[in-house]
């Protein structure tokens, strides 16, 4: 299995909030989730991948929700870019909680390793992503490609 990010956008409350399922992989692992999204955090990603990274200690992180049980959550996600080591080395580290009691609990939490340039072509595919005209965004480390609705 080749380690991948897959993207599916279903139409909901647009153009201010989407709902998307996930599936990726690092080649070991793989999962899949689904969520509700800020339509303008597709920009903020893109806008901090096209340029990452920027320096050697670089990491963006977005988060939704918590997994504070206190925090009365429905779920939470966390997407955290970072550089592995000083080579050039990145990777994209997704972390997922239903925060459901078990037996129904479901949490992964994997990286997914990229160099500088990959990262970059992701954050181009979500920019075109973000403009809503496409259904899904696939990205994986050697190619990437979006397609529209039918």
């Amino acid at each position: 299995m080749k380690p991948h990010l897959r993207i599916v956008r279903h139409p909901y409350e647009e153009p201010y909030h989407l709902n998307l399922v996930v599936s990726a992989s690092n080649g070991n692992l793989s999962a899949g989730f689904e969520y509700y999204e800020n339509a303008r955090a597709i920009h903020e990603w893109a806008s901090v991948l096209e340029k990452f990274p920027r320096h050697s200690s670089d990491v963006f992180l977005h988060e939704i929700g918590s997994e504070i049980p206190e925090d009365r959550t429905a779920y939470y996600f966390r997407l955290r870019v970072f550089n592995t080591n000083s080579a050039g080395g990145c990777a994209i580290q997704l972390r997922f909680n239903n925060n459901q009691s078990l037996p129904d609990r479901e949490i992964f939490d994997f990286c997914i390793r990229a160099e500088p340039s990959q990262l970059n072509r992701l954050g181009k595919l979500l920019r075109t992503f973000a403009e809503l005209r496409h259904e899904v965004l696939e990205w994986n480390v050697t190619e990437g490609e979006l397609h529209e609705f039918s």
